[in-house]
């Protein structure tokens, strides 16, 4: 398939009151308003094709974007392919899927976890700290948690709305899975009060950080 072709099938699949949607969570112009699940079929039916990924990324379009991270493999790019992606995200959707599908796999994570952490660039640093996220969860060994926690302490009040989700992420993670950390993390959450007063859907967990802390832990018993 063509992208030329797949952008056509992608139009096809817009929907206008999902355009109206994606825009009220700053999703901008360059997109059709495609469903997650469609995206999703679609790439079942391409399969993968790391030509037309890179193609379908140049675009620019949000949906366009999505699909693409589904058609490639992450040892398909390199670490520098990689971190041009991540520069040039417009959309949370798109950061979030790109850091599940292909950062937290690619060969170079650790490598780049580093230095997206120091990065001014917020989409870096927004991947950076979601990698430590999950490190925090699955491979804390040589982690310094407490030097994690002085950072979050002072930076995380100043940091951009698009880095501070995932760095609120960590100070959960630490919270949730590192008991003799937990009293700490939670005084932080508490004391930087970032999403206290977030409004949640009924049924779902508040992302301030001692409720949600909290919620986990109840949840593992």
């Amino acid at each position: 398939m063509t992208v030329d072709e797949t952008m056509a099938r992608l139009e096809a699949l817009g929907d206008a009151a999902r355009r109206a949607f994606n825009a009220r969570r700053g999703v901008g112009d360059n997109q059709f308003g495609v469903k997650t699940g469609d995206v999703r079929k679609l790439a079942k039916e391409i399969k993968t094709d790391p030509e037309l990924a890179r193609a379908l990324w140049a675009t620019g379009n949000v949906d366009a974007q999505m699909l693409a991270i589904l058609l490639v493999k992450p040892n398909a790019l390199s670490a520098e392919q990689l971190d041009g992606m991540v520069r040039s995200i417009t959309s949370d959707w798109v950061a979030d899927w790109l850091n599940n599908y292909i950062v937290r796999k690619h060969p170079a994570r650790r490598t780049l976890r580093e230095s997206w952490m120091a990065d001014t660039d917020p989409w870096a640093a927004r991947s950076g700290w979601s990698l430590t996220a999950v490190r925090v969860k699955n491979e804390p060994d040589g982690l310094d948690l407490g030097g994690l926690l002085d950072r979050l302490e002072h930076e995380m009040a100043e940091a951009d709305a698009r880095v501070q989700w995932t760095m609120n992420n960590t100070l959960v993670a630490i919270g949730v899975h590192h008991p003799a950390h937990r009293e700490r993390a939670t005084a932080i959450g508490d004391a930087l009060g970032i999403y206290r007063d977030l409004p949640v859907s009924k049924g779902c967990t508040s992302p301030f950080a001692p409720v949600w802390i909290a919620e986990m832990v109840r949840r593992q018993g």
